[in-house]
């Protein structure tokens, strides 16, 4: 007979129970009346009580341990309610264990717990009586559980059907509640209680309360494992598992690592102030964000769109520090001289204390390398209170490196300027592009074009980075721009910039800066203190003229940093030595050989005339030679000139042949000769058009066979008719001359203008002549010349010789 048949028949005698039974302890099963159950049985007293039941009456007292570990139970170690079963089937097992199949017949709750002298324990048994009259009440509740259980069991894919069906059948309250507990696959603990629930009804209410409960954990798993095999292909097992986790956690509403970043980016959003475009898009992508998975590679995207756009200084501003006087003071302390950009900087500050927002300076420092250009930004940043951002523009050839890319793009950002914006952390930073004139342009666009918005003061207001694609105010922002060259520039961003040159410094403002900035800076980082090295004046002065020649001071910086290094080296080998002093006189000790010889440039001969150039890293003088030879009347031109150049040479001769008379020149000259014009370092290239006079005058010089003056140079472009015109750099280019020894220079008058930037120091030493004609230079610069007819005033021209022989009498300017 079936274990359902069973318990479906209705039995019309019970097996009378005895006031004694043996005891069976099991472990992690809950054995219901009317529930047939195999039992596996190896303790020595259980085999002996299975094997009393046999002898006697076949009935055997089962109760659950409350420890499974417990080897030998204790009265404190069992339930005190169990059930009486009847051994319906004993198998004896090789190893000496046995096997029972076990029938519960009633309730029952043990009393004494004794150990018998056969060995195995042995209780009294109360039997409860589970009689019930079938009350409407019952008979609601029975239907109750019966629908309940039909569920559960649709829903439990273990569970089979004719179980349901089975159970529909029972018409006793006490063995339909013991059936269903039975079935349940539910915790031993609430299978105990459902045990000592002796009433029938409340053993069914009970069941209903779990079955509820069981039943909607069922329509959560369901729900789950839908949702799961929708989002996921068969062969992401991992992929499965993990999504699985994360919604069983959404169910029980508890937050996942997604989730509590979710929140901290609506909180941040909350508390960051920002327009309203741009709130509306952060808010737009953080509601797509809620409705992906956290996984899935596009909500990574917008996870780091909606960070930086949360991150960025939409409204964070600082305050400016509007006090004049301790903005000069700093600009003062950080630098030596500059006073037009120093300036330019308080005229800003006056006129930020009278208006509450002005435009945006866009500045542009021009000038040779090492000269302070991007360290003064430092300081009006620090003069303004202002936070400071520096990026550098060489060899950006990408305009996306400006604007940024199109979150289309894999790996997208923002570009340079809002990056720069989130690192300064304010909307109002002083912001220096560096080196704009190294920028370069190719398939990937023009970055000097997108700068255009940049740097525009009525378009940056609204500055579009493609990664945002929401509009940057970038009004409040305070750009310097840096460059070594104009040339590089595209003229529509030039028409933007407001500029401010630096020119190369004087020997005396190179001995000062390092007195006051360079030495003790150097000293420090060396770990040297200023009373172990004495660097004199005189040997400040020797670094300066023989070991560097530069419009800068960053291989002065350079020289005074090898000088501690050395000194460093000589205290650490003689302990006893405390100072060591360097003098002009054993500088060379430290540094070596002088690298540089000044005053290379003393004597000019026939045909050999010292120009002026102007470069990238400030002034150079430039040695022009001429030779003739027996010829046809050709031009030769070497030294790497470039095509302007070339032409100036062609100019030059063209003038000359054409005043051959007035010059006292044989005209024959230009048949039979054939001319060389060279400009030594054939090596590097030279171009520009302010080597015209002194290659005219060479090429005079050489052919009235009459040298030029020494210590003279000069620059200016010539016209084919003999014109001097204006050139450009002059101050650099007097810079140069000084550095040489030049002590009488030749510009055009065009160029007076310019002598307002030259230091007076350097005007004391140097004699400055303007000339407008090519007669009236070679008038000055040849000796003994016979020019006639030059297109200027005799007696302006006679001051000018007068001025010379003067000089040459007192001996000539002196350094």
């Amino acid at each position: 007979m079936s274990e359902l048949d069973r318990i479906n028949s209705d039995k019309n005698e019970m097996p009378k129970i005895p006031d004694t039974l043996p005891l069976l302890p099991v472990r992690e099963i809950i054995l219901y009346p009317a529930m047939v159950l195999p039992l596996a049985v190896g303790r020595d007293k259980s085999v002996k009580a299975l094997e009393e039941a046999m002898a006697s009456n076949r009935l055997i007292f089962v109760v659950t341990q409350k420890n499974n570990q417990i080897e030998d139970p204790s009265p404190d170690d069992i339930y005190s309610i169990g059930t009486v079963c009847e051994v319906l089937q004993l198998l004896k097992m090789p190893d000496g264990t046995l096997k029972a199949l076990v029938e519960g017949i009633s309730r029952a709750q043990w009393t004494d717990f004794k150990l018998s002298d056969k060995g195995f324990i042995e209780v009294g048994v109360n039997v409860f009586d589970e009689k019930i009259e079938k009350t409407p009440e019952a008979e609601a509740i029975m239907r109750r559980a019966v629908s309940l259980f039909e569920q559960y069991v649709k829903l439990n894919p273990r569970m089979p059907m004719d179980v349901a069906v089975s159970v529909g059948n029972i018409s006793d309250p006490a063995r339909l509640a013991d059936t269903i507990a039975s079935h349940l696959s539910i915790k031993n603990n609430d299978k105990q209680i459902i045990l000592e629930l002796v009433s029938p009804v409340e053993r069914l209410e009970k069941i209903v309360q779990i079955l509820n409960a069981e039943i909607e954990i069922l329509n959560i798993e369901r729900r789950i494992q839908s949702r799961v095999r929708n989002q996921i292909e068969k062969t992401q097992k991992e992929y499965y598992l993990t999504e699985q986790m994360k919604a069983i956690q959404k169910e029980l509403k508890q937050k996942d690592d997604a989730q509590k970043d979710l929140e901290e980016l609506k909180e941040k959003l909350k508390n960051t102030k920002m327009p309203k475009p741009a709130r509306d898009a952060a808010e737009k992508e953080l509601s797509r964000l809620e409705k992906m998975m956290p996984m899935s590679p596009e909500a990574t995207v917008i996870r780091t769109y909606l960070e930086w756009i949360i991150d960025l200084p939409w409204e964070k501003s600082t305050q400016d520090n509007l006090d004049l006087k301790r903005a000069k003071e700093i600009l003062d302390q950080d630098h030596y001289g500059l006073e037009k950009v120093k300036d330019r900087i308080l005229e800003y500050l006056a006129v930020l204390s009278r208006v509450n927002k002005i435009k945006g300076p866009i500045l542009c420092f021009i000038g040779p390398p090492g000269v302070g250009k991007t360290s003064i930004a430092k300081s009006v940043a620090r003069s303004l209170g202002r936070n400071f951002v520096r990026i550098s523009m060489g060899g950006v050839r990408d305009e996306a490196e400006i604007r940024g890319h199109r979150r289309t793009y894999i790996g997208a950002l923002p570009g340079k300027i809002i990056q720069s914006m989130k690192k300064a952390g304010s909307n109002n930073p002083v912001f220096i592009l560096d080196e704009i004139d190294k920028m370069g342009s190719d398939w990937r666009g023009d970055p000097s074009s997108a700068l255009l918005e940049v740097l525009d003061p009525e378009q940056n207001y609204a500055f579009g980075d493609h990664y945002l694609d929401v509009d940057f105010d970038l009004s409040k922002v305070m750009f310097i721009t840096t460059a070594n060259s104009l040339s590089n520039i595209p003229t529509t961003l030039l028409d933007r910039l407001e500029l401010i040159r630096f020119s190369g410094y004087t020997d005396e403002e190179k001995r000062r800066i390092a007195e006051q900035f360079i030495l003790p800076k150097q000293i420090s980082e060396h770990g040297l203190t200023p009373e172990e090295i004495i660097i004199e004046t005189g040997a400040l002065d020797a670094v300066i003229k023989n070991y560097t020649r530069e419009a800068g001071v960053r291989n002065l910086t350079r020289e005074i940093a090898n000088l501690c290094r050395k000194i460093a080296k000589d205290l650490a080998f003689d302990k006893s030595v405390k100072s060591i002093t360097v003098t002009k006189e054993n500088v060379n000790k430290y540094l070596g050989i002088a690298y540089f010889e000044r005053e290379r440039i003393a004597e000019n001969d026939i045909g050999v005339v010292t120009g002026l150039a102007w470069t990238e890293v400030g002034g150079e003088t430039l040695t022009i030679e001429v030779n003739k030879m027996k010829g046809k009347g050709s031009l030769s031109l070497t030294g790497k000139l470039g095509d302007v150049m070339k032409e100036s040479a062609q100019a030059a001769l063209t003038y000359v042949r054409s005043s051959a008379k007035k010059l006292g020149i044989d005209e024959n000259v230009f048949k039979e000769t054939d001319f060389h014009v060279h400009v030594p370092e054939g090596a590097v290239p030279k171009d520009g058009p302010s080597a015209g006079i002194a290659l005219a005058t060479a090429l005079a010089s050489v052919c009235m066979n009459k040298a030029v003056k020494k210590k003279l140079a000069m620059t200016g472009e010539v016209t084919l008719r003999g014109r001097v015109l204006p050139i450009g750099g002059l101050k650099e280019k007097v810079l140069a001359a000084y550095r040489e020894g030049i002590t009488t220079i030749l510009f055009p008058e065009g160029n007076k203008k310019d002598l307002a930037e030259i230091p007076e120091d350097i005007k004391k030493k140097i004699e400055m002549i303007p000339v407008g004609h090519m007669d009236e230079v070679i008038s000055l610069a040849v000796e003994n010349s016979s020019a006639k007819n030059a297109p200027v005033k005799k007696s302006s021209l006679k001051s000018k010789l007068l001025k010379i022989k003067k000089n040459k009498k007192n001996g000539g300017s002196k350094k």
